[in-house]
Parts: structure tokens; sequence; C-alpha cells
């Protein structure tokens, strides 16, 4: 008898609950939602929106796996920890949590073994973003910077400083020649003699002293001063030139007069100084081919 009032007391409650909720649904149809699992359809008054495909669940079936979300790989964040310093490393999206890793470890870990490894790497790359650095010091040749191995060429980081004729010296040469300047000036001695002055060779130094002795001699009186003669009347000084045009004309011969040794020093000077100007031309050669070649590694 005990448990057939208390069955029918339960049949009771389930009708009076029943008739509440369709008694709500008669006067307010637009209250609550159905469940979106088309398993369930429950009719949730407080429903729950996914966030990851938007629709509306009940509280049962509000997880990503009760309703088997097909957005979820969304909002599946794992945020990788570094293996040394065991510290979050936080990776933005669509890139890949390795390189961030290495990144992490070359440059902010603080574990022993990655202190170490940037110590022995010292030196930085010198191109503008790049955070690349060498076990060994690897410079330009024309701008003397540092630089990785894959901006070490004049062409892979834009060199300032490049080789030929009309290129832009380097700040060192130019603080070198304005100091050469000053100096100059100090001394009261023109600028102009120092510049572009050409190599000093043998030839060179032979050429000047055949081009002074040249000069020596010229300076030198030749001869016998000639001894002043008495004044002459017109028809003896008449007589006397038809006398020299005639000896002159008898005298004559057709063969070249012989080259004298002064003749021969000029030719043997004009040699030397061609050849010193063209050991010059060669120095500048070797030097322009020089800045043109490639950077090395010191």
């Amino acid at each position: 008898m005990k448990y057939l009032l208390k069955f029918k007391a339960n049949i009771f409650y389930t009708e009076k609950k029943f008739n509440i909720v369709s008694l709500v649904n008669m006067e307010l149809p637009e209250l609550g939602t159905n469940c979106a699992l088309t398993t369930c359809k429950q009719l949730d008054f407080l429903p729950m929106r996914c966030d990851a495909c938007a629709k509306l669940f009940c509280k049962d079936h509000i997880k990503y796996t009760e309703h088997s979300c097909e957005n979820a790989y969304k909002k599946d964040f794992q945020v990788p920890i570094c293996p040394l310093c065991n510290k979050a490393v936080p990776v933005p999206r669509g890139e890949q949590p390795d390189i961030k890793v290495g990144e992490h470890i070359d440059r902010d870990c603080q574990s022993d073994p990655a202190v170490a490894k940037r110590k022995a790497y010292l030196n930085r790359c010198s191109v503008k973003g790049c955070k690349q650095k060498e076990l060994i010091p690897v410079r330009c040749k024309s701008c003397r910077q540092n630089f990785c191995l894959k901006h070490r060429h004049e062409q892979d980081h834009s060199c300032s400083v490049r080789g030929g004729a009309g290129s832009k010296t380097s700040a060192s040469m130019k603080a070198g020649e304005a100091a050469a300047v000053r100096g100059l000036r100090a001394k009261n001695v023109p600028s102009s003699k120092v510049q572009n002055k050409p190599q000093q060779t043998s030839l060179s130094s032979i050429g000047r002293d055949l081009d002074r002795s040249r000069r020596e001699r010229q300076e030198q009186p030749q001869g016998p001063q000639p001894i002043p003669q008495p004044a002459l009347s017109e028809d003896e000084a008449l007589a006397l030139a038809i006398q020299a045009s005639l000896q002159v004309q008898s005298n004559v011969k057709p063969s070249n007069p012989p080259q004298t040794s002064q003749e021969d020093e000029d030719q043997a000077l004009a040699r030397a100084l061609a050849e010193s100007e063209r050991e010059e031309q060669n120095r500048r050669r070797r030097q322009e081919q020089e800045k043109k070649s490639d950077c090395c590694i010191t």
C-alpha cells in the first residue's frame, strides 16, 4: 500500500510538471531554445552558445566533446615549453613552434647550456633585422663591418663602399684624408703636392737624374765667349757676308749631322718616363681589382 501511494504521487508530480511546461510553451512560445544536438532537442530556457561552431546547446552538451564540435581544433591551443628552462614560449598563429623554441634558446633562455652557447657566438651580423651570430668574425674588405655567412658579400649587405672610379670612400678613409690635409696646412705645405703622387721606382729616379744633368748642361756656358769685333762700315760688312755665304754653299753636304749625346740622353729620359707611367697604370689596375674582390674571412 505504501509503495502504491508513492507511485501515484510521482505520477501526479510528473503530470503537474508537464502541465506547467505546456502552459509556458502556450503562453510564451518564444521563450527558450531547443538543444542543437539532433539526439537531444531539449528545450532549455538558458541555452549556451558554443564559441567554436556558434550553435546553441543545453548544459549537458555544451562541451566540445559532447556535441562533437567540428571547429574544436581552432580553440585547441597548446603552448610549447622550453626543454632547458621549462618556461612557456609564446607562438603566434600560423608559425611553427619548433622555430620559436629554437629562437628562445638562442636569445632569451637562461639555462647554463644556452648561456654557454651564446658566449661562443659573439660575432653578430651588422645587417639591419638580421640577428644571426657566427663563431668567427667575417668582415667586409670595403666597409670593415662584421656580417654573417649569408650577408658576407658586398651585394648581399648593400655595401656603401664599392671599388672602382667614382665610388664613395669609407668613413675611415675620409678621416685619414682629412687628417693628412690638416697636417699639411699646419706645415704650410700645399696639399696638391702629395695628392696623386706617382709610385717611386728605379726608372723614375734615373729619369730625374738625367733631367737634372741636362738642365745643368744647358745652364753652363758652351765654348769660349766671343771677342767683340770693332765696328765695320757698310761696305766691309757686305763683303764679309758675301764671303761667308760662298763658303757655306761650297761646304754643304747632303749627309745628316750626327746625333749628339744630349739627344741620346733626352730619348733615354723619355723612355724612362714612359716606363714609369706604365708601371703606375698597372699598379692602379691591380688596386681596383683587389677592391672589387669579395670579402675575406679574418
